[in-house]
Formats: structure tokens, sequence, C-alpha cells
């Protein structure tokens, strides 16, 4: 009798406590409505298409107005429900007209993916500090701002919702030839990491995930600012853009706080930690040629820095090992297979320690 009263004393007291301590749970895709930067190609045009196929209803946002009036077309056309809304997501207000669409078209957004994004190939003393700028209106402060307007929306509505923040490898450890970039990512990486810890310590209902994705076949390079004579674009092992999409469905219903797209933006992160001057070495010998197709160019002002880019396209011109999938990305939605993959990983390195070293 005494332990009964005393579960029914815990259940009141657990119905007490705002969403926001309660063990975080997100709804399930088919249920969800989903906020989509860089919805007009690449990373971003790839996750909008899979999630309303499995039934979210998408607010897809970017610059490109005709591509964005497309793809909406196109899912409506398969029975999805989706808006679009055109916006430069290196503006506030933007971002504002973004999650006022999501609530006036749908009442509320249970899932905000940063995901816009744009590069620049040039070293570090040529690329000019006005690129860099604008730049880090896109890349970095895209995030803060879209952050921000989730953030406030789900404890508004003291309801459970997923910031997803889209960063790189590139993000984990900087390369020669994209400096402003790596920047700018580093600097996603420390906004996304400082907020989790804050919401977290305040209890507040966001699930905050940071994607890492690894080379990936979109129009990346196409997009990019470029200020040198050949033409940038990935000459080494590259993953499909479904890759990254998996991964930011598969944390916007389950909480995750770090999802790396392929093992090679993995290997590179444990690798520069652990042995810092090789991973130099290595960028310095392998990075810094596989980032341009070796073709003569000029891409200078024909980039998506201060305009839009070219829409509907989700792949890009890279060569190298194209990959149909990524099983680190597989291993990390199953606990079981993460087990065996780690177990095999310390089973060869012993066996190879044991070879080598008497």
């Amino acid at each position: 009798m005494e332990k009964m009263e005393k579960m029914e004393k815990m259940e009141k007291l657990d119905r007490q406590k705002p969403a926001s301590m309660k063990k975080l749970k997100l709804k399930n895709l088919e249920d969800q409505v989903i906020v989509i930067t860089g919805a007009s190609s690449g990373i971003g045009l790839a996750t909008a298409r899979m999630a309303a196929e499995k039934g979210a209803k998408v607010v897809a946002a970017a610059r490109n107005e005709s591509a964005l009036k497309e793809l909406v077309e196109e899912l409506k056309a398969k029975g999805h429900e989706a808006v679009y809304v055109t916006a430069d997501v290196g503006k506030e207000e933007d971002i504002d007209r973004i999650a006022e669409t999501a609530i006036r078209e749908y009442g509320r957004f249970d899932t905000w993916a940063n995901i816009a994004g744009v590069s620049i190939f040039g070293e570090a003393m040529t690329v000019s500090t006005e690129d860099m700028r604008k730049m880090f209106e896109t890349v970095y402060w895209s995030v803060v701002y879209g952050s921000r307007a989730a953030v406030k929306h789900y404890n508004e509505r003291n309801e459970p919702g997923a910031l997803i923040n889209v960063g790189s490898l590139l993000g984990d450890r900087g390369t020669p030839i994209q400096s402003t970039y790596a920047s700018a990512k580093f600097a996603v990486h420390g906004w996304t990491e400082s907020l989790r810890t804050e919401l977290e310590k305040n209890h507040m209902p966001v699930s905050v995930t940071l994607i890492h994705p690894g080379r990936i076949d979109t129009p990346y390079n196409e997009h990019a600012e470029s200020y040198m004579d050949k033409k940038s674009g990935h000459r080494s092992m590259v993953y499909p853009p479904k890759v990254v999409a998996e991964a930011i469905l598969y944390s916007a219903a389950h909480p995750k706080r770090d999802m790396y797209t392929g093992g090679q933006a993995k290997l590179l992160k444990v690798l520069g930690d652990i042995f810092p001057r090789l991973t130099d070495i290595i960028e310095e010998w392998y990075l810094y040629p596989t980032q341009h197709l070796g073709k003569s160019a000029d891409q200078k002002g024909k980039s998506a820095l201060h305009s839009p880019g070219e829409g509907m396209n989700t792949t890009g011109t890279n060569e190298g090992w194209h990959r149909k999938s990524s099983t680190y990305v597989k291993a990390t939605k199953n606990p079981v297979m993460t087990s065996l993959l780690i177990a095999g990983a310390g089973i060869a390195t012993h066996l190879v320690l044991k070879k080598f070293v008497k």
C-alpha cells in the first residue's frame, strides 16, 4: 500500500514538472512540421524531398524563388503538404518571416534544420574581407538566427522540438584553400555546443544536434566563390546528399548530440585530435590538391555567394569514389551495430599491435 502511494506521489510530481524537465521525446516524422533552410539545392533539397516522403509537412526556404516554387509544386503533386518562403537566411528579419510562415500555415513547427551554406575557395591572404563577411552571414549568422527562432518557439509552446545545425568536417579541422568556410563552420560548432549546454542547464525542451558531413556530392563547388584558376571540386571519396538527409531526419525524431555522415568525417576528427601535426601534413599533401578538378576555370563572381545559385540540383560535378550510402550513419542509428563496429575495430587494433609491437 505504501509503495503504491509512493508511486502515485512520484507520478503527480512528474506531471507537475515543466515539459523541459521530462525526458525529451520528439514526434514521429509523419506528425511533424519541418523548417528547412537551403532547400532549393543540395542537402537541403534532398532533405525536403525525403521529409515529405516520410509524411512531414515541409516549410522550404532559400533565395531562389523559382526553384522553391518548383519544389513545392513537385511535392504537392505527390500528395505532400509544403509551403515555401523566399528568404536570405543571412538576414534576421527573413528568418523571422520563415518562422511566421510556418506558424501561420501549420500552427507550429517541430524541427528547424539550418542547412543553407556556401563556401569560398582561396588562400587566406587572398580572399577579400568583404567576401569573408558575406559568407559568415550565410554560414554562421543564419544558424544563430535560426537557432534563436526555433528555441523561442519551442519555449513559448513548452513542447519538445528539434534544432539541427549542419556543420562540417572542416568545422572540426581546418584546411588549406577553404580557411573562410572552415572558420565559419568552427563558429557554428562552437555556437551549437554552447547553446546546447545553456538549454540543458535551463531545462528547455529542445533537442540540439550537430551534423558533421564529410565530402558530399552536391553543387557545393559550383555555388562556391573561387579565387583559384582551376575549377573547384572534390576529387576523392564523396557521399550522396541523401546520407546527410537521413542523418538530419533521424535526429528530428530521435534526440542525438552529434551525427557524423561518413566515417571520413569521424576519422579526420579523431586523427586531428590524436595526431595534430600528422593531420596537418596529410591535409597539405592530400586535401590541398583534391579541392579542384585540374581544369582551368574562372569562377570569380559567378558563385551563389552574393546572389541565388542554380536550384533543383542535389548533386554536382565531382570526381572520385561515389559512395551509395554511409555505414557510419546506419551504425549511429543502430546501437547494436555501433557496438559491433567498435568491438571489431578494437580486435583489429589489438592484432596489428600484437604483430608489429614486440
